[in-house]
């Protein structure tokens, strides 16, 4: 009984998961009930007589979870069958001009020549990628043609009826997958590569603050319990890519469906995820530096706080836009601030490390806080690589352009303004409203409201009137 629980427990967990697998499994038991009508009405039965159960076995290999799948495993059976019957005939043809004696030994020659030449195809990578099941159907096909034609007197009638059934099982296959609740390979990978940057933005919004943070606080098993907190979400990004080049191999199978089009670039989105990957296993490696033993001390965090705070949250803000603009299909437009703004942290935290500011730091936390930065840097640069990738998908795909009707009034957005001024190891950065129309006649002036924000890097002022009376900072 408790078994019986237990199997009811997983089956609905495997259900919440994904409630499209549930409707998978009624459309697979509906298309094997409307093949069996073959065999068991009587004149469907005398038509195509054994050979009606061919349809039920294409049914079961060939109906697969996604519309791309089926469609490509239901035209690669239907392809092969045919073009194996045909050279199946062909060589129960010749054969037969060689006598009873010669027809068995040509017969095996030839499912011999096609079956090692058709299995050293298979190795080619191109050809493995999307026809090795194509293949595998050929050999079986012509080998069982070849086999039962030196039986069989009509060997015509037997391969036209085995062909037949075949092309009416996977019709049914793809006809109920498209038409009934159509599950879409291209679909899944393009929302794949939208969650998988949200992921990696998760991680990067929070990973400043928790890292600055691990030592500021004296309670010790709060800061244990802080380090044994790990980002977990970004971890399934590392092992994607064979869940993306299968999806994108079943989504070029398939016709153009909603926003995605017969010949969408799907070559694009495995570029886009190669990066997200190389960015993932960066994160991994500065993951195990917030884990780490060695940390650096609290006076050395809050000097440093402000600018990798600022690279961490920054980064983390273009990867979310991203995910945003990729669910959306719209061109990524406030990706290039958050990256700029990103690597003006940089410049605040170059200029911070110049001034000496290290020196009496010991070599293994020296070596833990500059790995750690040259990390954050290397995701910042793969960042703004990403977003050139997304931007020749966009542009690839034809994505639509953010206009301002589609995008909601936000009196807090902020844009830079640059040029970033330096003075005497100071950073000024200045932050204005999106609505870049209202300030175009005054592009040099700072702003000062309620709905702006001007910030000093080095001293700390926010007040826009007090950074602009600063000492330490002259207009350029």
């Amino acid at each position: 009984m408790e078994k019986v629980r237990e199997i009811m427990r997983e089956g609905r967990r495997v259900a919440k998961e994904d409630p499209r697998r549930v409707v998978h499994s009624f459309k697979v038991g509906l298309v094997l009930a409307l093949v069996s009508s073959f065999y068991y009405y009587q004149p469907l039965y005398d038509s195509f007589g054994v050979n009606a159960m061919w349809a039920v076995m294409t049914v079961v290999v060939v109906f697969e979870f996604s519309v791309g799948a089926t469609l490509g495993k239901g035209l690669n059976r239907v392809g092969a069958t045919l073009f194996a019957g045909a050279l199946g005939i062909g060589a129960h043809h010749l054969a037969s001009k060689s006598g009873s004696t010669g027809e068995p030994i040509l017969l095996a020659i030839f499912v011999f020549i096609q079956a090692a030449v058709s299995t050293f195809v298979r190795f080619f990578p191109r050809v493995k990628a999307r026809y090795d099941y194509s293949l595998l159907i050929f050999i079986l096909t012509f080998a069982l043609i070849s086999v039962s034609g030196f039986r069989e007197d009509q060997v015509l009638m037997l391969t036209h009826k085995r062909v037949s059934t075949v092309i009416i099982g996977g019709l049914c296959c793809v006809l109920v997958s498209i038409f009934v609740c159509p599950v879409w390979a291209g679909q899944d990978l393009h929302l794949l590569l939208a969650s998988n940057f949200e992921k990696l933005s998760l991680f990067l919004l929070d990973f400043g603050d928790k890292y600055c943070e691990a030592e500021e606080n004296d309670d010790t098993k709060e800061v244990v319990d802080k380090r044994k907190r790990n980002f977990d979400n970004y971890k399934s990004v590392l092992n994607s890519k064979s869940n993306e080049e299968s999806l994108a191999n079943f989504a070029k199978w398939e016709p153009g469906h909603g926003q995605f089009k017969f010949r969408h670039p799907w070559k694009h989105y495995l570029a886009v995820g190669e990066l997200i990957r190389q960015c993932a296993y960066r994160i991994h490696s500065l993951n195990s530096y917030y884990n780490s033993d060695i940390q650096v001390s609290i006076d050395i965090k809050k000097k440093l706080g402000e600018p990798l705070r600022r690279m961490s949250s920054e980064a983390g803000k273009a990867m979310k836009e991203m995910s945003n603009s990729l669910k959306k299909m719209t061109k990524p437009s406030s990706s290039n601030l958050h990256v700029q703004n990103a690597r003006s942290a940089i410049k605040s935290l170059t200029n911070l490390l110049d001034s000496g500011i290290l020196k009496e730091v010991e070599p293994q936390e020296l070596i833990s806080l500059l790995t750690a930065i040259s990390l954050l840097i290397d995701i910042i640069n793969l960042t703004e690589k990403i977003l050139e990738s997304l931007h020749e998908l966009a542009s690839a795909a034809k994505f639509k352009s953010k206009t301002a009707k589609s995008e909601k009034p936000n009196a807090k957005s902020i844009v830079s303004v640059q040029p970033t001024k330096y003075h005497d190891d100071h950073v000024v950065t200045i932050f204005e409203d999106d609505d870049t129309s209202k300030h175009n006649n005054r592009s040099n002036e700072v702003p000062i409201d309620e709905e702006h924000e001007t910030k000093c890097v080095s001293c700390n002022h926010t007040s826009p009137r007090d950074v602009v009376e600063c000492d330490n900072v002259s207009p350029k």
